[in-house]
């Protein structure tokens, strides 16, 4: 069993990694909002910046209970699940598609912060450290709002535009398939018609 000494390092060496990813979606989330065609979907990735902006403040003032350097350590694994969102977003064929991505790619964000936060304030609760828990825990709670308001606008209509979108486009590409596949067969017979087909050569 890890010692208190050994898990009060673990929590420092933690809240750093979080920092790091808290400034992360500080950059990508105007990204996100840009590139949102729902209006309530824009408005979410919005109103969750101010939120993340407001999340480093408060990691700043624990750093500062803590007496630590308000300096994070690059947190790889936020780093790569934006880097897969962008990938995914940039996959997408449409506007409503797109929307979808979005939310997905966000969603594996917040239940990745949700764990963070989850973590250390526990470990915080346990090495005695009432207020800083308290502050954790606003913002575990918040993410979990955020979590759920994007669960929200996916049922409500963004994933139901994504799948209307999907199927027009699956409709216009058998529609193009059925016809591409008879003009061989079209031609085939019409050279059996007339002789003129590689058997009347010979």
């Amino acid at each position: 069993m890890a010692s208190m000494e050994t898990l009060d390092e673990l929590l420092r060496e933690e809240l750093k990694d979080i920092y790091d990813a808290e400034k992360q979606l500080t950059k990508a989330l105007p990204k996100l909002a840009k590139k949102a065609s729902a209006p309530e979907l824009k408005q979410a990735f919005e109103e969750h910046l101010r939120q993340t902006e407001e999340h480093v403040d408060r990691l700043e003032e624990i750093f500062k209970q803590l007496e630590m350097p308000a300096r994070g350590k690059k947190c790889e694994g936020m780093k790569h699940l934006i880097a897969e969102g962008e990938d995914m977003i940039g996959d997408a064929e449409d506007d409503e598609g797109r929307d979808a991505v979005m939310i997905a790619a966000a969603q594996k964000v917040e239940h990745y912060e949700i764990a963070s936060y989850g973590t250390v304030r526990t470990w915080a609760t346990l090495l005695g450290h009432s207020d800083i828990a308290s502050i954790l825990d606003d913002t575990l709670e918040e993410e979990k709002e955020t979590d759920q308001k994007l669960t929200s606008i996916a049922e409500q209509s963004v994933n139901e535009a994504a799948a209307a979108g999907t199927g027009r486009g699956q409709r216009q590409s058998a529609g193009r398939g059925v016809t591409n596949s008879r003009r061989p067969r079209q031609a085939a017979a019409d050279q059996r018609r007339t002789g003129r087909g590689p058997s009347a050569r010979r």
